[in-house]
């Protein structure tokens, strides 16, 4: 499970060194409706998750109408909860379980992005959970993730969250464009079967790559960043806080994550909520954040063999929950789960009580 952390992802648009941003964009409980689209689409990741669509009766990502009705996502003050179905027993030939994929309405090129969120939800949402006062650690099977504010050309976004994920979920948060890969993906938050250290990837066309060795504090577990080369894979950074994703994150009452955007590099940060080195822009979601005071991230993707500039457009900020999939289904029993992944979604309708993303506000700044 996530507890709290935030999520800061700057951008600059022609420009090498950080620069100052101002907010630009906020979200925050019921806005999320507004910000937002409801993507009742067949999940690209072939989870178990549901769809509307007929032609793909396994997956299942809710509209918006379906997904209030049956309390899985609930704005109110700074809560914003986004969660999946957990009451439903399903037979192998039902579709999938309920889950729901945002898609923020605009478009996003270089940026920065900040997210605040709370602490774990119950079914249903308590409307007194706060970002401020719901910190305590929840139970496994959870996952949350707050968002913020976002831009356009120049924008930054951060982003505090919380998340329990149990065995089988794949939450994500991460941007994409309209014409995949070649618009780019960066993933800032993922991770599958409550397994950390949260993973930043790039998901790119072809000629884009990374050094060796890079200003970092991260662990490469990958240079090449191109999709048909590396089967999706990408080129991706762990973090070297063993606290940046699942039951650690959230023991610690969460953290802070900031990803910044630009044509020369992107970078991703992680400070653990009870370190002492959160900037203060970052800490208190101020109105403007200054980059360059961020200290070294755990992810840095430069552009010397990579142009940034022509491997990534506009992006949608998408935050998602699903089940299984081409990544939690396929290490399943390597992390540890028995049985089969997709029988346990199926039968285990309880395991997913806890299993959502709680944001208090979601930022962007240009």
């Amino acid at each position: 499970m996530f507890s709290r952390a935030a999520l800061v992802l700057a951008g600059l648009a022609a420009r090498t060194l950080a620069a100052t941003y101002g907010q630009a964009d906020s979200f925050e409980g019921a806005g999320f409706y507004d910000g937002f689209t409801f993507m009742a689409i067949s999940d690209p990741t072939e989870g178990r998750v549901r769809t509307l669509i007929p032609t793909y009766p396994y997956r299942n990502y809710v509209d918006r109408a379906t997904a209030v009705s049956q309390n899985l996502t609930y704005g109110s003050g700074d809560t914003f909860i986004l969660r999946a179905d957990s009451t439903t027993t399903l037979a192998a030939s039902d579709p999938g379980r309920n889950s729901v994929r945002l898609q923020s309405n605009k478009l996003y090129n270089t940026h920065v992005t900040m997210c605040a969120s709370v602490g774990a939800a119950v079914s249903p949402p308590r409307a007194t959970l706060t970002r401020r006062s719901a910190l305590t650690a929840g139970t496994s099977g959870t996952c949350r993730r707050d968002a913020g504010e976002r831009a356009s050309s120049r924008d930054a976004l951060v982003w505090l969250i919380r998340m329990s994920c149990p065995r089988s979920t794949w939450p994500a948060l991460w941007e994409f464009g309209p014409d995949w890969p070649n618009d780019g993906e960066v993933d800032i938050l993922e991770g599958v079967n409550d397994h950390g250290p949260n993973q930043a990837t790039l998901h790119t066309s072809a000629n884009c790559a990374m050094p060796a060795t890079r200003d970092m504090t991260g662990t490469s577990t990958g240079n090449n960043c191109d999709v048909n080369e590396t089967g999706n894979s990408g080129c991706g950074v762990q973090s070297d806080s063993s606290s940046s994703y699942g039951p650690a994150f959230n023991a610690i009452g969460g953290g802070f994550y900031a990803m910044e955007r630009t044509n020369s590099f992107i970078k991703v940060w992680f400070w653990p909520r009870n370190s002492g080195s959160i900037p203060s822009d970052v800490l208190s979601g101020a109105t403007s954040v200054t980059t360059d005071s961020w200290g070294t991230p755990f992810a840095y993707f430069p552009s010397q063999s990579c142009d940034l500039s022509t491997h990534f457009s506009g992006n949608n900020i998408i935050i998602n929950l699903t089940l299984c999939g081409v990544w939690a289904g396929v290490v399943f029993n390597a992390d540890g789960c028995p049985g089969d992944c997709v029988t346990y979604v199926n039968q285990n309708p309880g395991a997913f009580a806890n299993a959502y993303f709680d944001v208090a506000w979601l930022k962007v700044y240009q």
